[in-house]
């Protein structure tokens, strides 16, 4: 870990055991959407800027690649991504392609990336979200150690992440996440099914008259109290009457309490006429 990036730029491995050249290997076929292509003014885009591809095959110009984050797999043209190491290592951005990528939906506060120059091999800066996007130059030592701070320096930029990930310690904050993809396209997600709501089974023949006429609740009765409230009022027009159910309305209109409001309530109230 310590001299994984020393003296190195990030497309150079160094050779390690099998397991590790093989998750290396891995991490060279990550790229990330520089721009959305095709452009929206040709067609609806088929990868959108942030979106981290995962690389199928090579060729001089065209690469098939398949989204990570919808699986679609197409063919996109090599000027349109760049190369993506452990996350956060983003070979051959430019400054305000940073800026783009890190103001993308799905960044927050601490969102963040080192971007190798595109000028100088092995020269690198770290780019991180804050209220603006902050930008820190990464210098190297003559023994190839790595540092924003000459106070602090790191054996290697995987050690230099760790560290401000822990803490700000000159930082404009906490390195939170490495930059990630935007919000997934509307057109990308499906619906949610509407929720069921299960219902009882019951027989009509044997539901009790008392139910159906009864507009007490009770979380024991099988109609909703809607369907009891419609059946009621209708017996009442038709003048077939439960006599139970008379009883219970007498009943209740004798306990049926009115709240009046002070005669001088309504002299604060202030109407707006202007609508």
């Amino acid at each position: 870990m310590g001299n994984m990036m020393r003296g190195v730029s990030a497309r150079d491995k160094v050779k390690t055991e099998n397991h590790e050249s093989s998750q290396k290997s891995s991490e060279d076929d990550m790229v990330v959407v520089l721009q959305d292509y095709p452009s929206p003014e040709v067609s609806e885009p088929i990868y959108r800027m942030g979106e981290k591809l995962r690389v199928i095959v090579q060729e001089d110009y065209w690469w098939r690649v398949r989204s990570v984050q919808t699986g679609r797999e197409n063919y996109i043209p090599r000027s349109h991504v760049a190369r993506v190491y452990h996350g956060w290592l983003f070979e051959g951005v430019e400054r305000q392609k940073a800026e783009e990528l890190l103001l993308l939906p799905g960044n927050r506060m601490g969102s963040f990336l080192v971007r190798e120059s595109t000028r100088e091999r092995g020269r690198y800066s770290l780019s991180v979200k804050h209220r603006i996007v902050k930008h820190y130059r990464i210098s190297r030592l003559d023994n190839s150690w790595y540092y924003i701070s000459p106070r602090l320096t790191f054996q290697c930029l995987e050690d230099m992440i760790n560290h401000y990930s822990d803490s700000a310690d000159g930082l404009c904050c906490v390195l939170t996440s490495p930059c990630v993809s935007g919000t997934t396209p509307q057109s990308d997600i499906s619906p949610e099914a509407p929720p069921v709501v299960m219902r009882r089974n019951f027989d009509w023949k044997k539901v009790d008259r008392r139910q159906l006429v009864s507009t007490e609740s009770c979380s024991d009765n099988v109609v909703s109290y809607g369907v009891r409230n419609s059946i009621a009022a209708y017996l009442s027009f038709s003048g077939d009457q439960d006599p139970a159910w008379i009883k219970a309305q007498s009943r209740k209109k004798k306990s049926k309490s009115v709240y009046a409001l002070p005669e001088n309530s309504l002299a604060n109230i202030v109407y707006d006429n202007d609508v």
